[in-house]
């Protein structure tokens, strides 16, 4: 559809005239959890029949817990952006402690979930890229990790230069993770 903005009556309406012809909706970002009226939003959603993913960089964990609790999404992307020390200065943000905390949410439910970065050579590096591996095998993430390629030419954090490195693919995947590339 492109920018723009379409109302929750818009989208409902559309989706009502879906009905039987899709399985699935996507919250996806900006940062889907951060609307005021995303809990009422999906409730509607969920009575139409459909499933909800959610995309998710894990600022809001209690978004997340009540969706979770009132079994309102099916799936969740959790966008892991960078370790902690590197959080601010990848994000611009201080929210590892949030994003943390949703990925604990997380792993103590029953809902299936991925965790996936997006890669930029210029933000995030090989070691970084294995600190980030180990910090989930240590919280107990095992299961597939997406790393994903960034696409240059949309508006982002800042003016960042093509990332100009690619990665050595075939060193990531440990015992309890398979490291998964998109793109």
């Amino acid at each position: 559809m492109g920018k723009g903005k379409i109302s929750f009556d818009e989208v409902l309406a559309f989706l009502t005239t879906r009905k039987n012809l899709l399985d699935a909706v996507v919250l996806s970002g900006g940062e889907c959890t951060m609307h005021k009226n995303l809990i009422p939003f999906v409730e509607q959603i969920k009575a139409l029949g459909f499933d909800v993913k959610v995309d998710t960089n894990g600022s809001n964990p209690e978004v997340l817990q009540q969706l979770m609790a009132k079994e309102l999404i099916d799936f969740v992307a959790l966008d892991f952006k960078a370790s902690e020390s590197k959080y601010i200065k990848v994000t611009q943000s201080n929210l590892f402690s949030a994003f943390e905390k949703s990925l604990h949410l997380l792993l103590q439910n029953k809902i299936p979930f991925e965790v996936r970065t997006t890669f930029h050579s210029d933000l995030i590096d090989e070691p970084e890229l294995r600190s980030m591996i180990r910090y989930l095998e240590n919280k107990q993430y095992s299961g597939d990790y997406y790393i994903q390629h960034f696409v240059n030419n949309v508006e982002t954090i800042g003016d960042l230069p093509r990332s100009s490195r690619e990665i050595e693919k075939n060193f990531f995947t440990t015992r309890t993770i398979q490291v998964n590339f998109r793109g």
